[in-house]
């Protein structure tokens, strides 16, 4: 599975492409963070991030997209700036009919590390580590961005995306699993439990 992943910002944007196998493997295919000026007004600093992601996404063909959810912050600029890549990213992958995907911070730290709050320190070792690169991808929004891709690809596809896919699975499987396929399946055993409950109030 190829995945495209983005964490979005108006001024810089991560972007990385992963390939993924059925068993978890993932290979670095292209990383990058498009940038746009604070001198330029908006709609212009929209179009230069819009051109870098269609210029990715037509290059590598990626199967789906995954971003991550943005979550009200106390600077309103930056919450805006990243609502709006996030429309065009999502504006992008619809045109090329490809499947997009939200996921929060927590998600991600805990499907890369094993752990839902892990710093961005830990979070960037452990993608370097999972791609067998040498150094840790730089500036954070690179690294952001490859765990994005990889976190989607693990949920979806493969060992761990069959490993979350069953909430009935027995204790001695769940004991086989890795730190983070057991955080994915807990979280996964948890939103289940609540969309349950959200379903009944209604």
């Amino acid at each position: 599975m190829r995945v495209l992943g983005i964490d979005p910002g108006l001024t810089r944007c991560g972007v990385g492409v992963v390939d993924v196998e059925p068993n978890r493997t993932a290979r670095l295919v292209d990383v990058v963070v498009l940038r746009s000026p604070a001198d330029l007004d908006t709609p212009r600093r929209l179009a230069r991030i819009a051109d870098g992601l269609e210029a990715i996404v037509d290059e590598h063909r990626p199967q789906a997209v995954a971003l991550e959810r943005v979550f009200a912050r106390s600077d309103v600029s930056t919450i805006m700036g990243t609502a709006q890549i996030s429309g065009v990213a999502m504006l992008i992958a619809a045109r090329r009919a490809l499947p997009v995907a939200l996921h929060t911070p927590s998600e991600v730290k805990a499907a890369i590390t094993g752990y839902g709050r892990a710093d961005k320190a830990q979070v960037g070792a452990m993608v370097a580590r999972i791609l067998g690169l040498e150094q840790v991808p730089k500036p954070a929004d690179a690294a952001d961005a490859l765990a994005l891709a990889i976190c989607h690809a693990w949920r979806t596809g493969g060992a761990a995306g069959e490993a979350v896919a069953d909430a009935r699975r027995s204790p001695a499987e769940d004991a086989a699993l890795t730190p983070a396929q057991r955080a994915w399946l807990a979280a996964e055993r948890s939103a289940a439990v609540s969309g349950a409950a959200r379903r009944v109030k209604e």
